[in-house]
């Protein structure tokens, strides 16, 4: 059987509360009874867990994740680059999701509670913002990783979702498309309102408004971009152009009105949001806003873990630049490029 806390103890005649004092240098132990001990943890050879100690000192060198769900096409990136900076950091990393719903959000809290993990990443579940604010609140250091643009009260690293509408939509006015057909995210989410508006601004700056009947609610799927479609050819909506609030949506839209007849770019240019790993594989390639995936997962880790080694966490957010990927589904046989916007 492992030696445990309890044997040195027990051979060394002390309480294990004096065991744990010695192995974590608090001083509050006198020097003979101290030097017994340490005998005795020699004698017995006993070692005491990495997470054993971390506990005794207040902290776990954990990192908590928590994120709605693993199988968004975009999840993977930002989780890879909050773990490459947390294993180099020497922590480890303890991943939630909700794809239980509130069993899931049960089992979370007990975590919580517990204080399995010293901080928290979070990308926010639906209707987990107040929650993660009254942890925040509560004393648990918290980044959120803010893909909605809810300008949360809480430190959080997010893209420029406004920029990166205009962005879309300067590129479509400099080839000479004047009439867009917008397929959003859900109304209620801040980056839908920040992209939708972006977007608008340019198209009123050029002399075409956007027109209120082009704009087409969907919610971030394949199926939303391909109905949205559907349902502007079946009003007889005149489009030369679609910009979708994702990549997803932005291939259903691709299919449908490969299915309708249209040419892409020809009779229709196509731009997406996100730059998902598919977004180069489509037929043709998409032309998207590129969010920095990656580099938000690396950023939040950075921030939390600087906070640990005391860096204050404040609620003014860290903003990365969205950029436009050049491809097919704009200009045929266009090489792919990128251009940037930065803050």
């Amino acid at each position: 059987m492992p030696i445990t806390i309890a044997d040195v103890a027990s051979r060394a005649g002390v309480s294990k509360t004096t065991v744990s004092r010695v192995l974590n240098g608090k001083g509050e132990v006198d020097e003979s009874t101290a030097a017994r001990v340490r005998r005795v943890i020699d004698e017995l050879g006993y070692t005491p867990s990495a997470r054993a100690v971390n506990l005794a000192r207040g902290h776990t060198r954990v990192i908590g994740m928590l994120v709605p769900s693993l199988i968004w096409p975009w999840m993977g990136e930002i989780v890879q680059g909050a773990v490459d900076v947390v294993e180099a950091e020497g922590y480890g990393l303890l991943l939630f999701t909700c794809n239980r719903g509130a069993e899931s959000m049960r089992q979370f809290s007990a975590q919580v509670s517990g204080k399995a993990f010293d901080g928290l990443l979070a990308i926010e579940p639906e209707g987990t913002l107040d929650y993660l604010a009254d942890l925040y609140a509560g004393g648990l250091p918290v980044v959120l990783i803010d893909d909605r643009g809810d300008k949360p009260l809480m430190p959080s690293v997010g893209t420029t979702n406004r920029a990166g509408g205009a962005l879309a939509a300067r590129h479509l006015v400099e080839i000479g498309r004047r009439h867009p057909l917008v397929i959003t995210g859900p109304e209620k989410f801040g980056c839908t309102q920040d992209r939708l508006r972006g977007f608008a601004d340019v198209f009123d700056a050029a002399g075409t408004p956007v027109d209120p009947r082009y704009v087409m609610e969907g919610d971030f799927t394949y199926d939303c971009g391909a109905q949205a479609i559907q349902r502007a050819l079946g009003l007889g909506l005149e489009f030369d152009a679609v910009f979708a609030h994702n990549d997803l949506s932005a291939a259903g839209a691709l299919q449908a009105l490969r299915h309708a007849g249209r040419t892409v770019p020809g009779d229709v240019a196509l731009v997406g949001f996100d730059d998902i790993l598919h977004a180069a594989h489509t037929e043709p390639p998409l032309t998207t806003i590129r969010q920095p995936m990656r580099q938000m997962g690396e950023m939040a880790a950075r921030r939390l873990i600087a906070h640990f080694d005391g860096t204050p966490l404040t609620s003014e957010p860290n903003i990365l630049s969205t950029t436009l990927v050049v491809r097919s589904s704009t200009a045929p046989a266009q090489p792919e490029r990128t251009t940037g916007h930065h803050l």
